[in-house]
This record gives C-alpha cells, structure tokens and sequence, in this order.
C-alpha cells in the first residue's frame, strides 16, 4: 500500500505556535476569549480565525519579520523529509495555520518543495482575511484536516498522522498509525489509544523504520 504523511505544522513542524505569536503580538483584543470558545467547541476554526485575526492590524512584511526571528523548526525535520523523499513516503503539511508564514520558513530552511495545505490569507489595508478551501476546492468552515485525511484515504493511501493539538484528535483517529506531542499525546493515553510519543523528528524516523 502506498504511504501518505499527513503532518501537522504549528507546535508540531514548529517549536511554537506562529499563528498565537502573530497574535499574542499584534491582535488589538481578547483573542484569547476567542480561542477559549474554539477550544470549547463553541465555535469552528473558521469563525476563530475569522475573528481572531480581524483583530491584527499589521502589514504581512511586519508580522513575517516577527515569525523569521522567533519561530525555529523542530528539531530533525530536514532529515525526516529526506526520509520520506528515500522510502518514496508522500509527505503532505496541512495546518490550520497561515500560508503565507508556512511557505517563508519551508523556503528559509531550503524546503519550499515541501507539499502544504493551510489558510489562504488576504492582507488589504492592514487587515487580514482568512478562508480554508477542501480538497475539493470548496469552501471550508470547519474540519479542514479532517477532509484531507479523508480525501487521501479515498484514494487508497496508508496515513501516517503526525501532530500535537487538539484539532489534530479528529483527523489522528481516521489515520492507520499515529505520532503525538503534547494535547493530542494526552488524549491519546488518557483514552488508551495507540500512538507513538515524539519530541523531535529523529525519534519518528527511528519508529517509522519499525512500522
């Protein structure tokens, strides 16, 4: 069977959340009382995001300087993408995060080639506009990883689920073997599910042989 990795970008590629430092940084209002309703399930990641980020007014080239100088890449994931490429494993980013800040850091550390899928940002006047599309390209409010889990498994590909939130608890079950950090690791142990813990990439090409 052919195998797909479906990876998780913020807190997971990346040793802290961009999306909550741009706005820790730049959101002008309680967007944390917002991310509390995301995280009660009151609301999508769509309706988040649009109201979160309507909060930051900055210009793009502002908050990518913010993100370049503050944001660093997990350890050992430069060799874990040469190590896909090797086992001839499609590796696939799909984050509810921003394109525009995915695209710059894969292309600072030489991976622009990388496959990513994420919120299409519009920045006009100082004001950010996000949307989701599906792999149907259709527009999405809700479930933007859970559709690409599904869509690839439409298409016969064995998923490897790589990532640490709680939007990656959904999408992480439908998938054939599971790596975890931080929310998603607890829920995993907390429900006696089977997954594999993970601090940095080397230790998931090392468990990766052994699948």
């Amino acid at each position: 069977m052919k195998t797909l990795v479906q990876c998780d970008f913020d807190g997971t590629i990346t040793e802290v959340d961009a999306s909550f430092l741009i706005l820790e940084e730049f959101a002008r209002g309680d967007w944390h009382q917002v991310l509390q309703e995301h995280r009660e399930h009151k609301i999508s990641v769509g309706q988040f995001n649009a109201r979160a980020f309507a909060m930051v007014k900055a210009e793009q080239k502002t908050l990518l300087r913010t993100v370049m100088k503050k944001v660093n890449l997990r350890a050992g994931f430069s060799e874990f993408v040469d190590y896909c490429l090797k086992r001839k494993f499609r590796l696939v980013i799909v984050s509810n995060g921003l394109d525009f800040y995915i695209q710059a850091l894969l292309d600072y550390y030489g991976l622009g080639e990388v496959e990513w899928h994420a919120a299409e940002t519009c920045f006009k006047d100082d004001n950010m506009r996000v949307q989701y599309i599906g792999p149907d390209g259709k527009l999405l409010d809700d479930a933007f990883k859970e559709a690409y889990v599904q869509y690839y498994l439409t298409q016969n590909y064995r998923v490897i689920y790589v990532g640490n939130g709680d939007s990656d608890i959904t999408p992480a079950k439908q998938a054939h073997h599971v790596f975890a950090r931080e929310e998603l690791l607890d829920y995993y142990q907390k429900n006696e599910l089977n997954c594999k813990p993970f601090d940095d990439f080397n230790k998931v090409v090392k468990e990766m042989e052994l699948l």
